[in-house]
């Protein structure tokens, strides 16, 4: 049985804390809570908790989980000083959201790559410039080292190490007992294309860009967008990259990597009649998408992130594609 002790302290994100312990607890795991002094801390929301162990007596075994909140970005010399000589002594080290920057003040994080809340990267990084701050991802694995974005990335994480330990089944268990997604994976943007941009103010410009949302195989070039919003293309195209924050071109090469994705996470459809319904047109448009954005080709992306049960159509479709037109599937 893997143990988890995990770090309370007064203005924790309680989302940050009880997300991965339920991760952890419906997988089997030993979980320990501790603060110095063994005190009651309260949450961000105003939930006590009580924790189990007084910190300044507790052993990290496993995993040590260092989660975020407003009191994890408050100077704690106490906390810092107990992370600084104990923290060395667990397997593995996470932090979730803002968490990472108790451990960067420990000087656990020089030389690292990880991440925090998106809101908080360039703080982080400004901060402390020896750490190697992504602001992309959800989280973020550097050896013996996890670190991941705000709040619910924190299950994403646990969920990760779940997988890591005991398997994708039992993952997946947790996941559905949870309602949660097992296969968002840690590369995936902390925002969606939608999240990502901005909301257009014009009602013409935000229906535009909704359509471009549930159409992604449909003509969406600028002048058949800009006649949508009743406008002229240049007129179009000026005003959608002031409001929206991105070119059209930007916006729709977004979405249509997110369908892709989403697409190939959750459903056994081939790679030529995801890259068709995506808007791509060809598996090859597709694959170099993929490569730019990802580094993955959909084959690849699939094989990584998809539930096994998903996996015998386009086996059956890949091979037949393979030995038609080998670069489409490379």
């Amino acid at each position: 049985m893997r143990d988890v002790l995990v770090v309370l302290f007064d203005e924790v994100q309680s989302l940050d804390v009880t997300g991965p312990v339920e991760v952890f607890a419906h997988a089997g795991y030993q979980i320990r809570t501790a603060s110095l002094g063994a005190a009651a801390v309260r949450t961000t929301s105003g939930l006590r908790i009580t924790p189990d162990e007084d910190l300044s007596l507790a052993e990290p075994r496993d995993l040590l989980l260092v989660p975020g909140g407003p009191g994890s970005r408050e100077s704690n010399p106490d906390l810092v000083e107990w992370l600084r000589r104990h923290a060395g002594q667990a397997r593995q080290l996470a932090s979730v959201c803002t968490g990472a920057f108790l451990l960067a003040q420990a000087g656990l994080l020089a030389g690292r790559r990880v991440t925090t809340h998106w809101q908080h990267c360039a703080t982080l990084a400004e901060r402390f410039p020896d750490v190697h701050v992504d602001s992309e991802p959800i989280f973020v694995s550097d050896g013996d080292l996890v670190t991941s974005a705000g709040v619910t990335a924190g299950i994403d994480l646990a969920l990760a190490l779940v997988e890591e330990d005991l398997g994708r089944d039992i993952a997946l268990r947790v996941a559905r007992e949870l309602v949660v997604f097992l296969r968002r994976p840690g590369n995936q943007a902390q925002f969606s294309a939608q999240l990502a941009a901005q909301v257009a103010s014009r009602a013409p410009l935000r229906d535009v860009q909704q359509w471009i949302v549930d159409h992604p195989a449909a003509d969406l070039s600028v002048e058949t967008l800009a006649q949508r919003a009743s406008l002229s293309p240049r007129q179009f195209a000026r005003a959608f990259t002031a409001e929206v924050g991105v070119p059209p071109g930007r916006y729709v090469d977004r979405v249509r990597l997110e369908s892709a994705r989403r697409r190939l996470e959750d459903s056994s459809d081939g790679i030529e009649e995801i890259a068709r319904a995506c808007g791509y047109g060809t598996p090859e448009a597709m694959r170099r998408a993929f490569i730019r954005a990802l580094g993955a080709s959909p084959a690849e992306y699939r094989r990584r992130f998809t539930k096994i049960s998903c996996q015998p159509k386009e086996t059956e479709r890949a091979d037949r594609h393979r030995a038609l037109r080998p670069v489409h599937l490379a």
